[in-house]
């Protein structure tokens, strides 16, 4: 799919775990080529992985089908909400 979104030059991108299924490794590289791609284009992207996230211009965090948080990664990461503790969980399982 991300090759028809190549292919196609689509304005609007949705990418749906685009990089779940990657290592480490393989997905930073992914995630670059990604972030091309993006550039001047909407891109809605569902991801659990919040590295992949990181960057956006805009966060929505959902818990429980509803919006619990939305701001930009530094913003979320600021107010201490559910996000925030995502986030330190993420951070310590990679360190």
């Amino acid at each position: 799919s991300i090759a028809r979104a190549l292919l196609k030059d689509a304005p609007v991108l949705l990418l749906d775990e685009a990089t779940s299924a990657l290592d480490p490794e393989s997905e930073a590289a992914v995630q670059a080529g990604l972030d091309r791609l993006m550039a001047g284009r909407t891109t809605i992207m569902v991801a659990h992985r919040l590295s992949t996230v990181e960057s956006a211009d805009l966060i929505v965090f959902l818990e429980d089908g509803r919006i619990a948080e939305q701001g930009t990664h530094e913003e979320l990461v600021r107010r201490g909400g559910r996000y925030a503790d995502f986030w330190r969980i993420a951070a310590h399982a990679v360190a």
